[in-house]
């Protein structure tokens, strides 16, 4: 070949074709690197943002029967477990059933709008639509009951905790006990263990979620009382 010459090959269909497909294929794939970047940074420093969002974090959505808890627990003295029955012995924590809240309020408080609306739900059979509160990120579990048995029940309070399963802080007991001191003993319910994450609900006239259920404060905790932090305990 002459200098100055060169070979030129013809540029086909099935050419275009196949780099098309390459800058498609490398586009997905780099579409699919961003979101699952901005999932992972966004999971771990707080809530999923966008398209991954909690709605309702740090303020209470409008329920379709207000339900002041601070009433409910303060001044009638009902525990979490009353209407969350199931918080203690399975994964998820029920919502009572229209009947359940008939049963006090079919004489009590019918002067109040909130209380002729439940009764009206009653009498049609129709279950209250509730807007959700709280709400972790897609494919995370969270088992209530584990959670629950793990930090309720007989505690030694203790300055500095070594086993989590049998011991509680001084300031944690503080909360629960103005009066307890180091060294003694306090049992801890399962409805003092609800506040952890839920803050304090029975002094909010309107649910509201208080911190955002992220990934850090899991994996903090955890490691912190010696339970499992890999993957597959909390993602499927």
């Amino acid at each position: 070949m002459l200098p100055g010459e060169f070979n030129s090959s013809k540029i086909t269909l099935g050419m275009i074709l196949k780099l098309g497909m390459l800058g498609v294929a490398g586009g997905i794939a780099s579409l699919f690197a961003l979101v699952m970047l901005v999932f992972v940074i966004t999971a771990w420093f707080g809530m999923p943002l966008g398209i991954f969002s909690v709605v309702g974090f740090n303020h209470g959505p409008t329920q379709p029967i207000e339900f002041p808890h601070d009433v409910h627990v303060n001044k009638i003295g009902l525990d979490c477990t009353f209407c969350h029955r199931t918080v203690t012995d399975k994964a998820a924590a029920s919502i009572p059933a229209v009947g359940l809240c008939i049963t006090c309020h079919k004489t009590v408080g019918g002067d109040k709008e909130g209380v002729q609306q439940l009764r009206e739900y009653y009498s049609e059979g129709q279950p209250i639509d509730w807007i959700r509160v709280h709400r972790v990120p897609d494919h995370v579990r969270f088992v209530h009951e584990a959670h629950i048995r793990f930090f309720s029940g007989d505690k030694n309070v203790v300055t500095r905790v070594t086993n989590p399963s049998s011991q509680i802080t001084i300031t944690d007991a503080l909360k629960i006990d103005p009066n307890i001191k180091e060294g003694e003993t306090i049992t801890v319910g399962a409805s003092q263990v609800c506040s952890t994450c839920h803050g304090d609900v029975t002094s909010m006239p309107k649910v509201k979620q208080v911190r955002p259920l992220k990934m850090a404060d899991c994996v903090n905790c955890h490691r912190d009382n010696n339970a499992p932090t890999d993957c597959a305990t909390c993602h499927y």
